[in-house]
């Protein structure tokens, strides 16, 4: 398909150089109801450059090699966030150049990289536009636009000497997006997937508020650095589940709308079963709740427990028609220096010294006092209560945050 609308329009037009007015009307791939991926004309309404792929969102860069090695002598000597982040980045990259056919007022990628750039920085768009639009994030909080290194050499060579390819990720150490090769990778490229990339963006606005836009947050390299880290497990899971329901949360400004299996595209069924938000019956076990409590970081899973928390609000949100009150209470609950209903950061403040007071009550108890409607708020205690197996005692009573009608569910069998 992307060979045949290259070859279409340069039968149809000549090259010219590109107007980077906003809004830009351009060509991007996007995902059809069939579930395959083709061109759409769209607008860009924050870019800036066209040519160089910058805007107020994002800033796309090329030939970027980042490198993290423990055992470089830079980085061994790094005192500081900003010092580490020079010490992995072995070079910087330069600006990216897209390439475009005029038809019709409309531009159209002239080759493959300017299709998957095109598209990575409309579905970033996106992403900008649903955190502003439904969940309340301010431009100003929002930030500067978003470094993306486009196709860099990214190796973390304590896992393995070789570069990484396959994936997209907010790199918190560099604090970009990295948008890797692919190599082994068969079906849509994550580049495309607006559901991949809204999720990958969910992170940078998690480590922003929850962390403090810190490059090495401490709750990962201080609670990490325990041989148990039940506190880094957690706000591990949390990230990736609340990145899950967010990215799920996107894709409903689609034209195919909303979609919680929109890992599909671009991973085989059983990632994407793995992660299916519509899944009711993701339960807390033993071993897991043994693994939360008992594992290092290092050697902890996030993705499972992670699931079962997106999944619970996935339900709390579908069973009351309120996903996007539910998504904005969510982001407020990510800082809050209220003295009656702290953020998850103000709370990790608190437990700074001991991990162990992060826990999954206190951390339901965060997200459940952010929530103002009393019909939403019961439907998230109940799935809480039930799918992570928390102790309605500890969650509903007087001076606790859910209501007396909140005793949890019937779908996950008790461990407790």
């Amino acid at each position: 398909m992307l060979r045949k609308a290259i070859v279409a329009t340069l039968a149809l037009s000549a090259a010219c150089a590109p107007d980077s007015q906003a809004p830009v009307k351009v060509q991007a791939l996007v995902l059809t109801s069939n579930g395959s991926y083709a061109p759409r004309e769209v607008e860009l309404t924050t870019i800036s450059d066209i040519v160089r792929m910058e805007g107020v969102v994002a800033k796309m860069i090329g030939g970027a090699r980042i490198r993290s090695d423990s055992q470089d002598p830079q980085v061994q000597s790094a005192q500081t966030e900003k010092a580490y982040a020079k010490a992995i980045i072995k070079a910087d990259g330069r600006g990216v150049t897209a390439n475009y056919i005029t038809h019709d007022d409309v531009l159209w990628p002239a080759d493959f990289h300017t299709w998957n750039l095109v598209t990575a920085y409309y579905n970033f768009e996106r992403a900008y536009d649903y955190f502003n639009k439904v969940t309340n994030v301010s431009v100003a909080d929002l930030g500067e636009p978003a470094t993306v290194y486009y196709f860099p050499e990214f190796t973390l060579v304590d896992s393995s000497p070789d570069a990484i390819k396959d994936n997209a990720l907010f790199f918190s150490p560099v604090q970009a997006f990295m948008v890797l090769p692919f190599d082994t990778l068969q079906k849509a490229p994550l580049a495309l997937n607006a559901g991949i990339m809204s999720h990958e963006y969910a992170h940078r606005i998690f480590n922003k508020k929850v962390y403090a836009g810190s490059a090495l947050p401490y709750q990962i390299a201080v609670w990490g650095g325990s041989p148990a880290s039940p506190g880094a497990n957690l706000v591990k899971a949390l990230d990736e589940g609340l990145a899950d329901y967010h990215a799920f949360g996107t894709t409903c400004a689609s034209a195919t709308g909303c979609d919680t299996r929109f890992f599909s595209t671009s991973f085989g069924e059983k990632l994407s079963n793995d992660r299916d938000l519509s899944k009711p019956d993701r339960c807390m076990d033993t071993l897991l709740r043994d693994d939360l409590n008992t594992l290092n970081v290092s050697a902890f899973d996030p993705y499972k427990l992670g699931s079962i928390i997106a999944s619970a609000l996935y339900q709390a949100g579908q069973s009351t028609g309120q996903h996007a009150q539910l998504q904005r209470a969510l982001v407020d609950a990510y800082s809050d220096e209220s003295s009656n209903k702290p953020g998850l950061a103000q709370l990790s403040r608190v437990a700074r010294d001991n991990q162990a007071n992060f826990n999954l009550t206190s951390t339901s108890a965060v997200l459940i006092n952010h929530i103002a409607d009393i019909p939403l708020k019961t439907a998230v205690c109940n799935e809480l209560i039930d799918h992570l197996q928390i102790p309605a005692s500890t969650l509903v009573g007087p001076g606790l945050p859910c209501p007396p009608t909140a005793q949890g569910g019937t779908t996950c069998p008790s461990i407790n």
